[in-house]
């Protein structure tokens, strides 16, 4: 039973572990800016490679936003699972513990039981949301392996404790009380669940074991004690032998790898002699020679004769017993010659009469740190020279007393703001902050901006300096303390021996090797007076050319020539464009980025060719507002011109977008009246050619009748007068749909179901289908929607259609496919036949033209298309025609 659990268990392990790897993946795709990348690929791949999971998920600030496989699981899709109830804790512990946890199993949103493991992605250290796998119980059930296991023995069961309810909820379907019943189980953390592998049988184990368990116990016994007997006294003496020979070994293992391995030079030296008995690799490596080369010299030979008496006189002293051991800093003479400096460290080694007859010798290598010694006692020079010759005044001042005293007020490391509030309710700590700072050393310059004669009168303390007014800046030097840091600038002011202001840029650096005490500070106090009234004229300049700028009715900007990089834009940028300055130039690129797409490149082309011929310009172009808008700017752009090359551009850029919409306008209303000339002159042309026809034939007939000379002839012409009325009456009722269709402005239009309208037509013209036989296609969506006049989008459908069936080919079978598409952004019903088709060549002009035929059919008037036209132009849309002789005829209807 443990064998089958342990089975179980490790498929669970492997199956979550799998579930990790594929949350980890697809958290990956998740970009700087917290947007997934290449979503639907990477999850597509995750799951062909992970089939154990049914889908994945990312869930940004805990919405799920994204799912992967869509279909099916669209139930779940902006679904809050930080606050829905039964999701909420266990999504809340997988954000507290930091890593992957497995939710459920529990009811999903989309339906059926399911366990959902959820990984949290943080960026930049703030939980962005997560990244989970969703696993049917079904499969996790059978990836475990319980479904293969032998039920006539065994049965599982699945279970987690329930704190809310303070009980254990079983999700396996044999829920009978099995607590009778011999059973193990295993407990998986990264869900907090507990499997159970429960017998059946509730004797069949202790059936099963008791008896030979009870014989196995008893030959176990005998056994133990036979062979225990025997191998007792010999193995006592092998283990004392052992452990001696282990001990030895040891210990010569040890200390040869301390002797060949060390990290310093060790040598085993005559006391007498000064010849070297054993030497290591290190020692050798140190002076360059090799171990016999070593072994035939002595030290006195490779020691510096400057310090060769005082080793001699202490190893004389080692060898009488005065001393114990010795150390000392020598130097050695290397084989090239060169001279290396050493800590020497000499122990003795003694006989059994405790005599020293050799030593052993220990060399560490210190001879960077004397360089290090040699360069630090040469900076030291060069920095007392660079602090009494500095052109800025410097201090050299000890903090140590003032942090020891903040320290004992539990200020360190406080908040800044904390502090800060402390010091300004409680002066007199400032006040004696300030009588703890020693004075250790200024330089001549400190005399010159203080106006004092010595040294004296300034190293008296920083009480005789500070003046009440400077108390604000010196409280900042002490919050400073507290915060641990090691620089501060500040900008103050001091006064000097004669009463006058000054202003300083005081800056305040603890020197290195003294963080912890701050036992030594240099700060340096450059008279900046001069400056700052400077800086001032300058400011003041600034700002009435900044306001001035302001005042102008457009943005002024400059940039570079050949980058187009901008280095200042006018505040203006804000009120026209919505963006601010800082905005604007902190990216290099923003105006290319931000110019309108369909104009970026020619203005881009346009730019550099003016200026790479030095051409001042005045163009109009479009760029993207911040709220989205489209803003229509004129630039008038000047050339700064150095030694003959373009530098710099300068210019100013003016909002005419009012100025644009009143053109596009007039330009509308052109078109507009254009069009109705053009349609009023070819209506005028259709009314005075069908009208004029007409009325010549009833001029005519009526001349007739009154030249007749019978009752029958008079009969004959009256009823072809009726025919020829009847023809007039139709004409004129044309006429009039088509006046009803071009002023009908407020035309009413709704949102209808396309399909149900292709139905209803096709039900009104259900005889002439099934008379010809027709077949009508289509392949249109069942919730297509769009916004149309119900009235025209019949007569549309009708119109077409029914000319698809009138002028179908006699040699075959009429079919007629109706399609909805979109192109460029715009619905588009395509009616498509294999009818006779139209000649375009000849007839391109007249298909949508009055009392337009282009076969010998009878039925064909030529109004029905010009019909269709004039509906579809009045709903803002437009159709066109593609057509082959005997091939057939599509339609497409564009709609708005």
């Amino acid at each position: 039973m443990n064998n089958i659990l342990n089975v179980v268990h490790q498929n669970i392990e492997q199956a979550l572990k799998n579930c990790y790897t594929t949350t980890l993946t697809l958290a990956l795709t998740i970009n700087d800016k917290g947007i997934p990348e290449n979503f639907d690929y990477v999850s597509e791949k995750l799951m062909e490679s992970n089939h154990n999971i049914n889908a994945v998920q990312l869930v940004p600030n805990g919405i799920i936003k994204y799912i992967y496989p869509l279909n099916g699981n669209e139930a779940a899709l902006n679904l809050n699972i930080l606050t829905t109830p039964n999701l909420k804790k266990e999504a809340l512990k997988s954000i507290a513990k930091k890593k992957m946890y497995f939710a459920g199993p529990f009811e999903l949103k989309q339906g059926g039981l399911g366990i959902v493991g959820r990984f949290p992605v943080f960026q930049n250290n703030k939980f962005w949301g997560f990244s989970a796998v969703i696993i049917k119980l079904e499969n996790f059930l059978k990836a475990s392996g319980i479904k293969n296991v032998d039920d006539s023995k065994y049965y599982f069961q699945f279970s987690k404790y329930n704190i809310e309810e303070q009980k254990e909820i079983f999700y396996l379907t044999n829920k009978s009380d099995f607590s009778k019943n011999y059973y193990i189980s295993t407990d998986i953390p990264d869900g907090d669940w507990k499997i159970y592998l429960i017998s059946k049988n509730k004797n069949y184990l202790y059936s099963q074991i008791f008896i030979p368990g009870i014989i196995g116990i008893i030959l176990a016994a005998l056994f133990g004690i036979l062979i225990y007997t025997l191998l007792k006294i010999p193995r006592e003496l092998q283990s004392l032998v052992t452990t001696q020979a282990t001990k030895l070994l040891n210990s010569e293992i040890k200390f040869q790898a301390i002797f060949d391995q060390a990290a310093v030079g060790i040598a085993h030296i005559d006391s007498f002699t000064g010849d070297f008995i054993e030497i290591n690799n290190q020692y050798c490596q140190l002076l360059g020679y090799s171990q016999q080369e070593m072994k035939e010299r002595n030290f006195q030979s490779v020691t510096h004769p400057e310090e060769l008496e005082e080793d001699l006189m202490n190893l004389e002293k080692l060898r009488n017993g005065k001393i114990k051991d010795y150390s000392m800093e020598k130097r050695y003479f290397t084989k090239s010659g060169a001279i290396v400096w050493a800590n020497l460290t000499v122990s003795p080694l003694f006989k059994k009469n405790k005599k020293v007859s050799t030593h052993i010798s220990i060399v560490e290598d210190i001879s960077l740190k004397k360089e290090s010694e040699k360069l630090i006692k040469k900076s030291e020079i060069r920095f007392k020279s660079l602090f009494e010759d500095s052109p800025i005044p410097l201090w050299e001042e000890d903090f140590s007393e003032v942090k020891n005293y903040l320290q004992e007020l539990n200020l360190i490391y406080e908040s800044p703001e904390t502090v800060a509030i402390y010091f300004k309710t409680h002066p007199d700590v400032v006040e004696k902050c300030i009588s703890l700072v020693r004075i250790i050393d200024l330089n001549a310059m400190c005399l010159d901006l203080h106006k004092v004669k010595t040294k004296k009168e300034l190293i008296l303390g920083l009480s005789q300096i500070i003046d009440k007014d400077s108390i604000p800046d010196f409280t900042k030097q002490l919050i400073a303390v507290t915060q641990g840091q090691k620089q501060l600038i500040i900008d103050t002011k001091i006064k000097n021996s004669q009463g006058e202001y000054r202003d300083v840029n005081l800056r305040w650096n603890v020197i290195r090797g003294y963080e912890k005490s701050l036992g030594r500070i240099i700060i340096s106090t450059e008279d900046i007076t001069d400056r700052k009234y400077s800086e001032k004229i300058i400011l003041n300049s600034q700002k009435r050319v900044e306001s001035l700028i302001n005042t102008i009715d457009g943005i002024v900007w400059e940039c570079d020539s050949s980058s187009f990089t901008f280095n200042f834009i006018s505040q203006k940028v804000e009120n026209i464009l919505g963006y601010t300055p800082e905005e604007w130039l902190e990216n290099p690129t923003f105006w290319q980025d931000h110019i309108y797409s369909e104009d970026r490149e020619w203005v881009r082309n346009y730019c550099m060719i003016k200026t790479n011929d030095n051409l001042d310009h005045d163009f109009e172009y479009r760029m993207v507002a911040k709220n989205g808008s489209i803003v229509w700017l004129r630039d008038i752009v000047n050339i700064v011109i150095e030694n003959g090359k373009a530098v710099s551009l300068r210019g100013i850029m003016i909002d005419v977008t009012k100025t644009k919409e009143a053109e596009k306008d007039l330009n509308d209303s052109f078109n507009l009246v254009k069009e109705q000339n053009k349609r009023l002159l070819n209506f005028s042309y259709i009314v005075s050619h069908n009208l004029r026809s007409h009325t010549s034939n009833i001029a005519s007939i009526v001349a007739l009748i009154e030249s007749s000379e019978t009752e029958e002839e008079k009969e004959q012409l009256i009823e072809l007068l009726k025919t020829v009325s009847c023809s007039l009456n139709e004409t004129m009722l044309h006429l009039n749909e088509v006046i009803n269709i071009r002023t009908n402005i407020g035309l009413v239009s709704e949102l209808l179901n396309l399909e149900q309208y292709i139905i209803t037509v096709k039900n009104v013209l259900s005889e002439q289908i099934a008379s010809h036989e027709v077949i009508i296609l289509t392949e249109i969506p069942k919730d297509t929607m769009i916004n149309y006049n119900p009235a025209y989008l019949e007569s549309v459908l009708y119109n077409i259609i029914s000319n698809s069936i009138r002028y179908k080919h006699p040699s075959r079978k009429a079919i007629i496919t109706i399609k909805f598409l979109i192109e460029n952004d715009m619905k588009v019903l395509q009616i498509s036949d294999n009818g006779i088709g139209i000649d375009l060549v000849r007839n391109a002009d007249k298909i949508f033209g009055m009392y337009k035929t282009f076969s010998n059919n009878l039925d064909s008037k030529g109004i029905g298309l010009f019909i269709t036209k004039n509906q579809i132009d009045a709903m803002g849309g437009n159709i066109t025609v593609e057509s082959e002789p005997n091939v057939g005829t599509t339609f497409k209807i564009y709609i708005q």
